[in-house]
């Protein structure tokens, strides 16, 4: 019975069949199947994923992170430009319009400076006018020359006020090398050593800042 059932099955197998693929053979022992090799193979090609895709995502990762802190340290570096930008700008346009300003009050600074001269020479004309009309025998065309003087002489004044052009008047007062400029020295008689005791030439000043020195005589101790 056993051989006859051997027999049918060697009948449905392939001639030569025991070397080809998925062949079955018997050698007088248990049949062995070609086939397993194969099924063990397919099951390791269907077999769970290559555990080296997992090392390959974490190197993704990281290089995405560096990525974004290399990104965030650039807008941190452009953001900080801006900011210096924008301040630098703020102070090329505060200068500039400082700049226009000063440009608006001293514009007319070297006229100030030619025209206080004028003023000067004016003055010591009037105090010449008013010296020599004696009260005892008053000149009335000298006293109306003196009169017209003084008034101009104060409209003048009053000018230079407008503009923000101002006498100094030192006398008295402490010695300053920016407003003034020694020409001597003189007895300090009744006054702090150091303090203006005369002055030669009125000294101007536009809106503050200075455009003539006085020209001045300081008291100093007297030596004995």
């Amino acid at each position: 019975m056993a051989a006859r059932s051997l027999r049918r099955l060697g009948a449905l197998l392939p001639a030569g069949g025991k070397a080809g693929t998925g062949s079955l053979y018997f050698r007088g022992s248990p049949c062995a199947f070609s086939t397993a090799a194969q099924q063990r193979s397919t099951g390791d090609e269907c077999g769970p994923e290559d555990p080296s895709d997992e090392p390959k995502h974490s190197l993704s990762d990281c290089a995405l992170e560096h990525k974004a802190i290399k990104l965030e340290e650039q807008v941190r570096d452009l953001t900080e430009r801006y900011r210096k930008a924008l301040a630098d700008s703020e102070n090329v346009r505060r200068r500039t319009q400082k700049f226009v300003e000063d440009a608006k009050l001293f514009g007319i600074q070297s006229f100030c400076r030619d025209l206080v001269e004028v003023a000067d020479i004016l003055e010591k004309t009037a105090e010449s006018a008013a010296g020599q009309a004696e009260p005892s025998d008053p000149n009335p065309t000298l006293k109306k020359i003196y009169e017209g003087l003084s008034l101009i002489e104060a409209k003048l004044q009053s000018v230079f006020a407008k503009h923000g052009l101002q006498k100094m008047n030192p006398v008295g007062g402490r010695y300053d090398p920016y407003d003034h400029e020694i020409i001597c020295h003189v007895p300090a008689e009744g006054m702090q050593p150091g303090t203006v005791a005369l002055v030669t030439q009125d000294g101007y000043k536009l809106h503050g800042r200075t455009i003539r020195h006085a020209l001045v005589g300081v008291a100093v101790e007297a030596q004995e």
